[in-house]
Formats: C-alpha cells, sequence, structure tokens
C-alpha cells in the first residue's frame, strides 16, 4: 500500500462513531460503512469502542483490519491513520453475546459521554451514534432514555428535538419518548413551537435551505375537524404555529396527517412536525427504510445516527445493512462542512 498523503486529509473533518450496544450490530455496520472507499475518502474517523467486537465483526464479514488503535484516553486529532480505534480495556463481553446486559449498557454509555467530552474539547467535529438497547442501560441504571436525552443532558441544552431524514422527507418530532397516553398530560404550546424553532435553524444552519417551508402535523383524527375530535389543534397547535409566524417561520397547519407526509414527499413542504414519535417515524421508514438518519437538533454538538435499533437477532450473522450508518456519516460530514461554511460567511 502506498503511503498516505497527509497533507491531502489534515484538514478532513474527524467524526466520532460510537459503537452504541457492543452486543448489537454496532460493530458490523460500523465496519462495512468505513470500509467504503467513499466514506473513508471524506473524513478522518474515531471509533470509541471495543476491539474484540470489532474484530469478531471483521472476522464473519471477512474483513481485513483496517483500523489503529490507541487507549480512548489518548485521543487526538493528529491521527496518522485515517480510522482509529479507541479502545476500552476495562469492559469484557464476549464477542458472541447477542442480549441485553450491564456491560453492554455501562460500556455503551461510557462509549457516548467521551465522545461528546472530545466534541466539546474540539477533538472531534461531529458525532454518529451506533444504536444503543434501552434495556442493558436500565441494566446500568443509566437515567436517560436514550441518546437525545443523554446528548442534552451532557450539553446542558434546555431545547432539544429529534430530526429525521429519510429521502425526501425531514421530519422533527414534538415529543420524543412518551407512552402515547401520556401524551397529552406534556402536550403544550412550548412542546410544539420548540421544535418547529429548531428546525427551522437547522434546515438553514446544515442543509442549506435559506427560507424553509415547514408543515405541523396535527395530533387528531382529521386534525381534530374544527374540534369534533378532539380541541388540542385549537388550544395548542394553532397558537404554536402562530407565535412561529410572527417569529418569521415559514410554517403552516395544523393539517391532517394522513395525508400531509405524502405533501411533504411531493416537495409543497420542506419538512414537516410531528406530534409523536410514531406519527413521525411510520413515514420516515416507509419512504426510505435502509437510509433514515436521526439528528439531534438544539444542541452545540453535530450528532447523527442510523434510525434502526441494535438488531439482536441478527447479530455476529453478518446480515446487517449498513446503509443507514452510511447515511448518518454522510450526513454529520455534511453537516459539519455547512457549518463551517456558514461561519466562514459570517466572518467575511
Amino acid at each position: 500500500m502506498a503511503p498516505m498523503n497527509l497533507t491531502a486529509v489534515k484538514d478532513q473533518p474527524v467524526i466520532g462513531i460510537t459503537m452504541g450496544d457492543p452486543a448489537g450490530i454496532g460493530p458490523e455496520i460500523i465496519l462495512k460503512a468505513l470500509v467504503d472507499p467513499n466514506i473513508r475518502r471524506s473524513a478522518k474517523f474515531i471509533i470509541f469502542g471495543m476491539h474484540e467486537q470489532l474484530c469478531y465483526a471483521a472476522d464473519r464479514a471477512e474483513i481485513e483490519p483496517f483500523w489503529g488503535r490507541i487507549p480512548h484516553e489518548k485521543i487526538t486529532r493528529d491521527m496518522r491513520t485515517k480510522v482509529v480505534l479507541a479502545e476500552y480495556d476495562e469492559f469484557a463481553l464476549p464477542a458472541w453475546i447477542n442480549e441485553p446486559t450491564l456491560v453492554s449498557g455501562e460500556s455503551s454509555l461510557a462509549f457516548c459521554e467521551d465522545a461528546i467530552k472530545a466534541a466539546q474539547a474540539g477533538l472531534i467535529d461531529g458525532i454518529v451514534t451506533a444504536p444503543i438497547n434501552k434495556t442493558s442501560w436500565h441494566l446500568a441504571n443509566v437515567k436517560w432514555p436514550g441518546h437525545t436525552e443523554l446528548f442534552a443532558a451532557k450539553c446542558k441544552s434546555p431545547r432539544k428535538a429529534m430530526m429525521f431524514v429519510s429521502g425526501p422527507l425531514k421530519i422533527a418530532l414534538a415529543t420524543i419518548h412518551e407512552a402515547l397516553f401520556d401524551v397529552r398530560h406534556k402536550f403544550t404550546i412550548g412542546c410544539v413551537h420548540e421544535p418547529i424553532d429548531l428546525l427551522n435553524t437547522a434546515l438553514k444552519e446544515f442543509f442549506g435551505y435559506d427560507a424553509p417551508k415547514i408543515a405541523v402535523a396535527g395530533l387528531n383524527p382529521h386534525a381534530g375537524e374544527n374540534g369534533q375530535f378532539g380541541d388540542e389543534e385549537q388550544r395548542i397547535i394553532s397558537p404554536a404555529i402562530l407565535l412561529a409566524q410572527e417569529q418569521g417561520i415559514d410554517c403552516h397547519g395544523p393539517y391532517s396527517a394522513d395525508t400531509l407526509f405524502l405533501r411533504a414527499v411531493k416537495g409543497e413542504f420542506d419538512a414537516v412536525v410531528a406530534m409523536y414519535h410514531d406519527q413521525g417515524m411510520i413515514p420516515i421508514k416507509l419512504v426510505a427504510p435502509d437510509s433514515a438518519v436521526n439528528v439531534t437538533i438544539g444542541i452545540p454538538i453535530i450528532r447523527t445516527s442510523p434510525a434502526h435499533g441494535t438488531a439482536f437477532d441478527i447479530t455476529g450473522k453478518n446480515k446487517a445493512n449498513p446503509n443507514s450508518m452510511k447515511a448518518a456519516i454522510k450526513t454529520a460530514i455534511d453537516m459539519v462542512t455547512m457549518q463551517k461554511n456558514v461561519l466562514i460567511r459570517t466572518q467575511t
């Protein structure tokens, strides 16, 4: 192999990738994504994870190891290889395990926390998180229900929203990990206005929209039908939309969710705010299930993730599709590049 031209890559973004639950498909999809020369050509990468799991996945996929290794306490931007594993010798887990465990929860949390610290210290420019398992986190007494809440807490961000990008669809959620029957108790004008505002900013800063047009879904069937099927549209959603409009945001609704997402796919709107988790996730996973990306917006760190879970049932079988991980990596790189370009324009 010819020696790498370090001069050509020294200014490339450095992307941190957390392994997620080491008993899931995270190691496999990370390897399959990074072995793609088009992915490797576009950035430098630090994997926060466990060496045994990475080697096991590489062996099953018949991929020759291509990464360097350093202790996770000694990560640096000045990498001599394009891909480095920041490894955690303090955690031990048999590579064949494919179920939630205490060690999986503890280690996957440590990967995330250290990646966040590295981003805050300027050692990496963005973070891509492989899937964690909420049962593993529960076994490890992790107090956050998911990545979004963890990142917001560690960044001390009072506002956050979960955004998804899938083919022609871009969706933000008004409520995230809430039981469906609990949504009504936490449903306020603020929780609807916040994702509208954050989505509008993210579309401008990271996705190149000068004046995005945002649609807002109703909560009830037929968007409440003027109060016949619930009055949340009148009491909460419409006032939130009006507040956003008064701030200069081009947003409209509330629209009946059964037709809204098709209208967005056809280009009538640039993005949609959905009211609860599955209202937004079902169209996302129907439109482009193998390339959907989860983006946390409202925090000072760029964080993306494949929009699927740990898939314990196929762990170690070399069956995991890496396309969503590839899309998450590409999205993170694009967001870093766009952010830098915006910063350059504002300084000139």
